[in-house]
Protein backbone atom coordinates (compact mmCIF):
# COMPACT_ATOMS: atom_id res chain seq x y z
CA UNK A 1 0.00 0.00 0.00
CA UNK A 2 1.30 3.77 -0.77
CA UNK A 3 1.66 5.97 2.16
CA UNK A 4 1.31 9.47 1.65
CA UNK A 5 0.52 12.76 4.02
CA UNK A 6 -1.53 15.82 3.59
CA UNK A 7 -0.71 19.00 5.29
CA UNK A 8 -3.46 21.98 5.36
CA UNK A 9 -2.13 25.37 4.66
CA UNK A 10 -4.38 26.77 7.33
CA UNK A 11 -2.80 28.02 10.43
CA UNK A 12 0.76 27.30 9.41
CA UNK A 13 3.61 29.18 8.24
CA UNK A 14 5.63 28.45 5.45
CA UNK A 15 8.47 27.72 7.73
CA UNK A 16 6.40 25.11 9.49
CA UNK A 17 5.76 23.27 6.19
CA UNK A 18 9.26 23.97 4.45
CA UNK A 19 10.42 21.97 8.01
CA UNK A 20 7.69 18.85 7.60
CA UNK A 21 8.36 18.67 3.88
CA UNK A 22 11.60 18.22 3.71
CA UNK A 23 11.75 15.71 6.56
CA UNK A 24 9.36 13.70 4.75
CA UNK A 25 11.30 13.71 1.80
CA UNK A 26 14.18 11.79 4.08
CA UNK A 27 11.04 9.18 4.74
CA UNK A 28 11.05 6.56 2.73
CA UNK A 29 7.62 5.06 3.74
CA UNK A 30 6.17 8.56 2.20
CA UNK A 31 5.09 8.08 -1.39
CA UNK A 32 4.08 11.24 -1.45
CA UNK A 33 2.37 15.12 0.31
CA UNK A 34 -0.69 16.88 -0.27
CA UNK A 35 -2.09 19.94 0.21
CA UNK A 36 -5.31 21.83 0.25
CA UNK A 37 -7.01 24.15 -2.07
CA UNK A 38 -8.47 26.87 0.05
CA UNK A 39 -8.07 30.56 0.61
CA UNK A 40 -9.24 29.91 4.35
CA UNK A 41 -9.26 27.71 7.15
CA UNK A 42 -11.74 25.11 7.17
CA UNK A 43 -13.93 24.18 10.19
CA UNK A 44 -12.29 26.83 12.24
CA UNK A 45 -11.89 30.40 12.69
CA UNK A 46 -11.42 31.54 9.10
CA UNK A 47 -10.03 34.39 9.69
CA UNK A 48 -6.89 32.82 10.44
CA UNK A 49 -3.64 32.52 8.46
CA UNK A 50 -4.24 29.93 5.17
CA UNK A 51 -1.70 29.73 2.83
CA UNK A 52 -2.58 29.28 -1.26
CA UNK A 53 -2.51 26.38 -2.66
CA UNK A 54 -0.24 26.23 -6.10
CA UNK A 55 2.43 29.16 -4.93
CA UNK A 56 3.06 26.85 -1.40
CA UNK A 57 2.91 23.62 -4.07
CA UNK A 58 5.31 25.23 -5.96
CA UNK A 59 7.68 25.80 -3.43
CA UNK A 60 7.69 22.65 -1.81
CA UNK A 61 8.09 21.20 -5.35
CA UNK A 62 11.77 23.48 -5.00
CA UNK A 63 12.90 22.21 -1.90
CA UNK A 64 12.44 18.48 -2.10
CA UNK A 65 13.34 15.93 -4.19
CA UNK A 66 11.74 12.39 -4.03
CA UNK A 67 8.04 12.59 -3.04
CA UNK A 68 5.29 13.19 -5.46
CA UNK A 69 3.21 16.38 -4.67
CA UNK A 70 -0.77 17.10 -5.11
CA UNK A 71 -3.93 18.89 -3.73
CA UNK A 72 -6.67 17.40 -2.56
CA UNK A 73 -8.27 18.97 -4.30
CA UNK A 74 -8.30 21.86 -6.48
CA UNK A 75 -11.36 23.82 -7.21
CA UNK A 76 -12.72 24.26 -10.77
CA UNK A 77 -14.62 27.71 -9.39
CA UNK A 78 -11.24 29.32 -8.54
CA UNK A 79 -9.48 29.62 -11.42
CA UNK A 80 -9.69 28.82 -15.74
CA UNK A 81 -8.87 25.66 -16.73
CA UNK A 82 -6.55 27.74 -19.01
CA UNK A 83 -4.82 28.91 -16.42
CA UNK A 84 -4.58 25.58 -14.02
CA UNK A 85 -3.07 23.60 -17.31
CA UNK A 86 -0.50 26.33 -17.93
CA UNK A 87 0.51 25.93 -13.76
CA UNK A 88 0.31 22.21 -13.56
CA UNK A 89 2.78 22.15 -16.63
CA UNK A 90 5.12 24.61 -14.34
CA UNK A 91 4.64 23.04 -11.39
CA UNK A 92 5.46 19.61 -12.86
CA UNK A 93 8.68 20.61 -13.97
CA UNK A 94 9.64 22.25 -11.10
CA UNK A 95 9.03 19.29 -9.60
CA UNK A 96 11.22 16.83 -12.31
CA UNK A 97 7.53 15.05 -12.98
CA UNK A 98 6.91 14.41 -9.21
CA UNK A 99 2.97 16.34 -9.79
CA UNK A 100 -0.23 14.80 -9.22
CA UNK A 101 -3.10 16.74 -10.17
CA UNK A 102 -6.28 16.39 -8.06
CA UNK A 103 -9.75 18.31 -9.27
CA UNK A 104 -12.69 19.05 -8.05
CA UNK A 105 -15.93 20.79 -8.94
CA UNK A 106 -15.63 23.20 -6.02
CA UNK A 107 -18.10 23.61 -2.76
CA UNK A 108 -16.43 26.16 -0.08
CA UNK A 109 -19.71 28.35 0.16
CA UNK A 110 -17.62 31.07 2.37
CA UNK A 111 -14.80 31.77 0.11
CA UNK A 112 -16.90 32.04 -2.78
CA UNK A 113 -19.18 34.72 -1.01
CA UNK A 114 -16.52 36.32 0.56
CA UNK A 115 -14.19 36.83 -3.10
CA UNK A 116 -17.33 37.15 -5.10
CA UNK A 117 -16.56 34.20 -6.81
CA UNK A 118 -19.68 32.60 -8.41
CA UNK A 119 -20.67 29.07 -7.15
CA UNK A 120 -23.04 27.90 -9.73
CA UNK A 121 -26.36 25.50 -8.45
CA UNK A 122 -24.36 21.87 -8.19
CA UNK A 123 -25.72 20.40 -12.01
CA UNK A 124 -23.75 23.93 -13.53
CA UNK A 125 -21.06 23.08 -11.58
CA UNK A 126 -20.54 19.64 -13.11
CA UNK A 127 -21.43 20.40 -16.43
CA UNK A 128 -18.07 23.24 -15.94
CA UNK A 129 -16.14 20.79 -14.13
CA UNK A 130 -16.58 17.98 -17.29
CA UNK A 131 -16.22 20.89 -19.97
CA UNK A 132 -12.66 21.72 -17.73
CA UNK A 133 -11.01 18.50 -17.43
CA UNK A 134 -10.94 18.25 -21.54
CA UNK A 135 -10.10 21.68 -21.82
CA UNK A 136 -6.96 20.66 -19.41
CA UNK A 137 -6.23 16.97 -20.82
CA UNK A 138 -6.18 18.66 -24.13
CA UNK A 139 -3.96 21.97 -23.48
CA UNK A 140 -1.70 19.33 -20.88
CA UNK A 141 -1.78 16.35 -24.49
CA UNK A 142 -1.74 18.80 -28.04
CA UNK A 143 0.62 21.00 -29.31
CA UNK A 144 -2.35 23.73 -30.50
CA UNK A 145 -6.07 22.37 -29.09
CA UNK A 146 -9.44 24.20 -29.89
CA UNK A 147 -12.39 23.25 -28.03
CA UNK A 148 -15.87 24.84 -27.88
CA UNK A 149 -17.70 23.87 -24.78
CA UNK A 150 -21.05 25.96 -22.93
CA UNK A 151 -18.38 27.38 -20.72
CA UNK A 152 -15.29 26.99 -21.63
CA UNK A 153 -13.62 27.78 -25.57
CA UNK A 154 -10.19 27.24 -26.81
CA UNK A 155 -9.07 28.67 -30.38
CA UNK A 156 -5.95 26.94 -31.05
CA UNK A 157 -4.49 27.84 -28.20
CA UNK A 158 -1.00 26.86 -27.20
CA UNK A 159 0.03 25.73 -23.61
CA UNK A 160 4.04 25.73 -23.62
CA UNK A 161 6.08 24.27 -22.27
CA UNK A 162 4.13 20.56 -21.80
CA UNK A 163 4.34 19.03 -17.90
CA UNK A 164 7.59 16.89 -17.30
CA UNK A 165 5.33 13.69 -17.34
CA UNK A 166 4.31 12.04 -20.72
CA UNK A 167 1.02 12.27 -21.60
CA UNK A 168 0.49 14.44 -18.70
CA UNK A 169 0.22 14.43 -15.20
CA UNK A 170 -1.91 11.76 -13.44
CA UNK A 171 -5.37 13.06 -12.74
CA UNK A 172 -7.07 12.47 -9.32
CA UNK A 173 -10.41 12.86 -8.57
CA UNK A 174 -11.76 13.44 -5.41
CA UNK A 175 -15.44 12.85 -4.35
CA UNK A 176 -18.57 10.55 -3.21
CA UNK A 177 -21.46 11.63 -5.85
CA UNK A 178 -22.71 8.66 -7.70
CA UNK A 179 -24.15 10.51 -10.68
CA UNK A 180 -21.73 13.62 -11.88
CA UNK A 181 -18.59 12.48 -10.15
CA UNK A 182 -18.06 8.84 -10.25
CA UNK A 183 -19.10 8.75 -13.39
CA UNK A 184 -16.28 11.64 -14.48
CA UNK A 185 -13.46 9.87 -12.68
CA UNK A 186 -14.73 6.46 -14.38
CA UNK A 187 -13.93 8.88 -17.74
CA UNK A 188 -10.83 10.78 -16.78
CA UNK A 189 -8.83 9.83 -13.12
CA UNK A 190 -5.83 7.76 -12.76
CA UNK A 191 -6.13 8.23 -9.31
CA UNK A 192 -9.73 8.33 -7.07
CA UNK A 193 -9.66 9.31 -3.82
CA UNK A 194 -12.52 8.76 -1.39
CA UNK A 195 -12.81 11.87 0.77
CA UNK A 196 -12.92 10.06 4.23
CA UNK A 197 -12.79 6.78 5.94
CA UNK A 198 -16.16 5.48 6.13
CA UNK A 199 -15.53 2.08 5.28
CA UNK A 200 -18.74 0.74 4.66
CA UNK A 201 -19.27 3.90 2.10
CA UNK A 202 -15.77 3.74 0.80
CA UNK A 203 -17.02 -0.19 -0.82
CA UNK A 204 -20.45 0.91 -2.12
CA UNK A 205 -18.68 3.84 -3.40
CA UNK A 206 -16.13 1.36 -5.18
CA UNK A 207 -19.06 -0.60 -6.28
CA UNK A 208 -20.72 2.34 -8.18
CA UNK A 209 -17.50 3.63 -9.95
CA UNK A 210 -16.86 -0.03 -10.71
CA UNK A 211 -20.24 0.06 -12.90
CA UNK A 212 -19.27 3.34 -14.75
CA UNK A 213 -16.05 1.89 -15.84
CA UNK A 214 -18.44 -1.30 -16.92
CA UNK A 215 -20.56 1.46 -18.78
CA UNK A 216 -17.64 3.35 -20.27
CA UNK A 217 -15.39 0.93 -21.12
CA UNK A 218 -12.53 0.85 -18.81
CA UNK A 219 -10.75 -0.87 -17.07
CA UNK A 220 -11.65 -0.54 -13.54
CA UNK A 221 -7.51 -1.38 -12.38
CA UNK A 222 -6.21 1.50 -14.13
CA UNK A 223 -7.52 3.87 -11.53
CA UNK A 224 -5.49 3.74 -8.48
CA UNK A 225 -8.15 3.89 -5.14
CA UNK A 226 -7.37 6.26 -2.23
CA UNK A 227 -8.83 7.32 0.91
CA UNK A 228 -8.06 9.95 3.89
CA UNK A 229 -7.40 9.55 7.50
CA UNK A 230 -7.20 11.91 9.97
CA UNK A 231 -4.47 11.83 12.31
CA UNK A 232 -5.50 11.79 16.14
CA UNK A 233 -4.70 8.58 17.49
CA UNK A 234 -1.48 7.40 15.81
CA UNK A 235 -2.26 3.81 16.59
CA UNK A 236 -5.96 4.06 15.67
CA UNK A 237 -5.16 5.32 12.65
CA UNK A 238 -2.64 3.16 10.86
CA UNK A 239 -5.33 0.31 12.50
CA UNK A 240 -8.02 1.85 10.03
CA UNK A 241 -5.50 1.80 7.44
CA UNK A 242 -4.80 -1.61 7.46
CA UNK A 243 -8.43 -1.97 7.23
CA UNK A 244 -9.02 0.19 4.64
CA UNK A 245 -6.35 -1.83 2.47
CA UNK A 246 -8.81 -4.84 3.78
CA UNK A 247 -12.07 -2.92 1.89
CA UNK A 248 -9.86 -2.28 -1.60
CA UNK A 249 -7.84 0.87 -1.00
CA UNK A 250 -4.24 1.32 -3.13
CA UNK A 251 -3.34 4.35 -1.50
CA UNK A 252 -3.94 6.02 2.20
CA UNK A 253 -3.44 9.58 2.82
CA UNK A 254 -2.99 10.48 6.61
CA UNK A 255 -4.23 14.16 7.42
CA UNK A 256 -1.88 15.52 9.48
CA UNK A 257 -3.15 18.68 12.27
CA UNK A 258 -2.26 21.63 11.93
CA UNK A 259 -0.09 23.11 12.27
CA UNK A 260 2.46 20.25 10.85
CA UNK A 261 4.89 18.33 13.30
CA UNK A 262 7.75 16.40 12.41
CA UNK A 263 7.18 13.77 15.41
CA UNK A 264 4.32 12.63 14.72
CA UNK A 265 5.67 12.39 11.09
CA UNK A 266 8.32 10.35 11.97
CA UNK A 267 5.73 8.39 14.59
CA UNK A 268 3.73 7.91 12.28
CA UNK A 269 6.40 6.25 9.72
CA UNK A 270 7.36 4.03 12.02
CA UNK A 271 3.78 2.47 12.76
CA UNK A 272 3.02 2.55 8.88
CA UNK A 273 6.41 0.56 7.95
CA UNK A 274 4.32 -2.64 7.61
CA UNK A 275 1.35 -1.37 6.23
Amino acid sequence: MKISFKTSQQESTWDQLAEIWRAADDIEVYQGGWLFDHFYPLFTDTSKPCLEAWSTAAALAAITNRLRIGHMVTSNTYRHPAVVANTIATVDIISDGRLDFGFGAGWFEEEHQAYGIPLPPLKERFDRFDEAIEVIHLLLTEYQPSFAGDFYQLNEAYCEPKPAQSPRPPFVIGGKGEKRLLRTAAQWADHYNYPGADLDDFKSRLEILDRWCDELGRNRSEIEVSLQIRVHDIAEATALAADAGEAGADHVIFILPPPPDVSILEKLAIASADL
